[in-house]
């Protein structure tokens, strides 16, 4: 079905959770409001939050308090090498019992914070994809017409998987990493002030070579990315293509252009991966170096009996755990970016404009639907400052056979869109049986319709439920009945299940055209009293072209029924034809009485003929 529409917009890249090193963390428009808006969500959970929350503190706590008992564990153990009575393992046990303890109950405290925090960001997901699917049946069909298909799916698939991802790890090692720095520099404290100043000091200098070493990276990463989107397009353009490769001999230019774009991808590639591999050695080596230091300054605190040989070992433990928390940190920076990201166009979603809501007064619906459509005056544009539709007035009655024809762009498709609804005019009328459509419930409007569009649909499940789309509730023997008068009750009873055969939109194993026969059989079950058809043959061969037109003549009969016509051999003899150009009816009449014209519909008819 040809319609003119405005320009979409391009879709918006989606990636969620945080990225690799020297990969870009995609930040949002505005941080704190989007990150109110999630709070919103989370407001019914926040006794479970603050559970999480003491969980993670408890959790927290044990764990940082293991390597002090383990250092109390080693100096029981030096303390028996140098007396006469050994070692008191009675004391080792009770410590030991201890230390087990407090891992144990640090454990058990984590997996409860992670389990509440899982159910909580499940429940978000939830809310977030019910509230999705809901805004999708309340948006107009003029946000389709402007965003991508694509990035609509991405707001219930990426972008909240992100959101839920994301909720689940940041909310508790952000607090897991601020006790564990907080905790962690108390107990080092607590040890010796000289050794934290060591650990302390070791930190901007990793930081400044971490620094250095992303920023390198990084600019490598991107060059990377660019030349591994630029390599993907150029593999999947001549696979797409590969005939017409063969065929203009064109083997040689396509592999020295993909030697050349590899060839970037190798040079950005390893150095990216140098740059990023150095990372890990560089950190290894300042820690080693902060161990060293430790190891000779704690010796020579030990010595003057300033600290003990188990504080040491705690010490370095700390030491060793000081650095988790602090990347950590800056990790969940990146996430809550990412996630703020994901939530933000989310939201812009959830906020775009809807459909104008029904009055709460009772709207006025006929009873008995007889089918008389009046145009009154009507004007329209997609973009109001570009009309399309200009002073469109015509009377169509009950029941007859309406063709509307013209030239792509005419407005013929918008004409159909109006009469469902799908837009709202700009000014003028449209009535039905004397009754303002503006007035009525968009629901009743499009229940008094039966469609069958060019480019058919149909979704995952037995032939039998997509013929009673239109009416769930529809016997196995009016299923049947409909698709005998669309001439497709044959080609289901060749299935291997019949009526339960398995399709789904794809259906690679039905043709073009009986497709087209299912969805007519569709509209034959719906039995509204009117029809919008459009002309569903041009794909087809002969015989099915003759079932399709026997089906839908079938269908249109004793109905009103406005057919979109492109192929005017199809339309001879409809009750009056619609003939539009540039968003007016310029001619309307019979066939033989606009051939006989010698207007716009004659030569349009012609031309389509005089090769014939």
């Amino acid at each position: 079905m040809e319609k003119k529409q405005p320009q979409k917009q391009p879709m918006i890249g989606l990636r969620g959770g945080p990225m690799r090193m020297g990969g870009k963390v995609e930040k949002p428009k505005n941080f704190k409001k989007t990150m109110l808006k999630v709070l919103k969500y989370l407001r019914p959970y926040w006794i479970y939050m603050a559970f999480v929350a003491i969980c993670a503190i408890i959790s927290t706590a044990f764990a940082i308090a293991s390597p002090k008992v383990l250092g109390n564990m080693t100096d029981e153990i030096i303390k028996g090498l140098f007396s006469p009575f050994g070692i008191n393992f009675g004391n080792i046990s009770v410590i030991g019992f201890w230390l087990i303890g407090l891992y144990l109950v640090s454990a058990i405290f984590s997996y409860i914070q992670s389990w509440i925090m899982t159910s909580i960001s499940q429940k978000i997901t939830y809310k977030f994809r019910r509230d999705i699917s809901e805004k999708i049946g309340r948006l107009p069909l003029r946000y389709f017409d402007r965003h991508e298909n694509g990035d609509i799916v991405s707001h219930i698939t990426n972008d909240v998987e992100t959101i839920s991802q994301n909720l689940n790890q940041s909310m508790t090692q952000l607090i897991t990493s601020v006790i564990m720095i907080v905790g962690i520099l108390v107990m080092m404290l607590s040890i010796s002030w000289q050794l934290t100043l060591i650990a302390v000091l070791v930190l901007p200098i990793s930081m400044v070579l971490i620094t250095i070493i992303v920023r390198r990276s990084q600019r490598y990463y991107t060059k990377q990315q660019a030349a591994l989107g630029e390599i993907d397009g150029h593999i999947d353009e001549m696979f797409s293509n590969h005939p017409i490769v063969k065929t203009y001999n064109g083997e040689k230019q396509a592999i020295k252009t993909f030697n050349h774009i590899n060839a970037k991808l190798h040079d950005s590639g390893w150095k990216s991966q140098f740059w990023s591999g150095l990372m890990m050695p560089i950190m290894q080596f300042i820690s080693n170096l902060g161990y060293v230091a430790v190891a000779i300054v704690g010796g020579w605190l030990a010595i003057n009996g300033k600290v003990t040989i188990g504080d040491i070992q705690a010490f370095i433990q700390y030491m060793n755990q000081f650095t988790q928390p602090i990347s950590q940190t800056a990790n969940i920076a990146n996430i809550l970016q990412a996630t703020a990201a994901a939530a933000e166009r989310i939201f812009e979603f959830l906020d775009a404009d809807e459909e104008k809501k029904e009055e709460s007064r009772q709207l006025i619906a006929p009873e008995s639907v007889k089918g008389e459509v009046v145009f009154d005056k009507v004007y329209f544009g997609y973009d109001k400052d570009q009309p399309i539709i200009k002073d469109f007035s015509v009377q169509i009655r009950p029941k007859q056979n309406v063709a509307i024809v013209g030239p792509t762009g005419a407005g013929k498709t918008t004409i159909v869109n109006l009469l469902m609804r799908f837009y709202d005019i700009d000014s003028g009328a449209i009535k039905i049986d004397g009754v303002d459509i503006s007035t009525m419930n968009r629901h009743d409007v499009r229940g008094m319709f039966g469609m069958v569009l060019q480019d058919t649909w149909l979704f995952q499940g037995t032939i039998a439920e997509n013929i009673a789309y239109g009416r769930p509730d529809a016997s196995h023997k009016d299923i049947v009945a409909a698709a005998k008068a669309a001439h497709v009750d044959h080609l289901i009873n060749t299935l291997p299940e019949g009526y339960e055969t398995i399709i789904s939109e794809t259906a690679d194993s039905i043709s073009a055209g009986e497709k087209q026969l299912l969805t007519i059989a569709r509209a034959i079950l719906a039995d509204s009293p009117m029809l919008i058809l459009d002309e569903a043959t041009s794909s087809v061969d002969t015989r099915t072209e003759l079932l399709i037109q026997s089906a839908m003549g079938k269908l249109s009969h004793g109905r009103t029924s406005f057919v979109i016509a492109h192929r005017l051999s199809t339309i001879r003899n409809a009750d009056v034809i619609l003939v539009m150009r540039d968003g007016n009816i310029i001619e309307h009449g019979t066939h033989e009485g606009l051939l006989n014209q010698k207007g716009y519909y004659a030569d349009l008819y012609n031309s389509q003929f005089s090769n014939e």
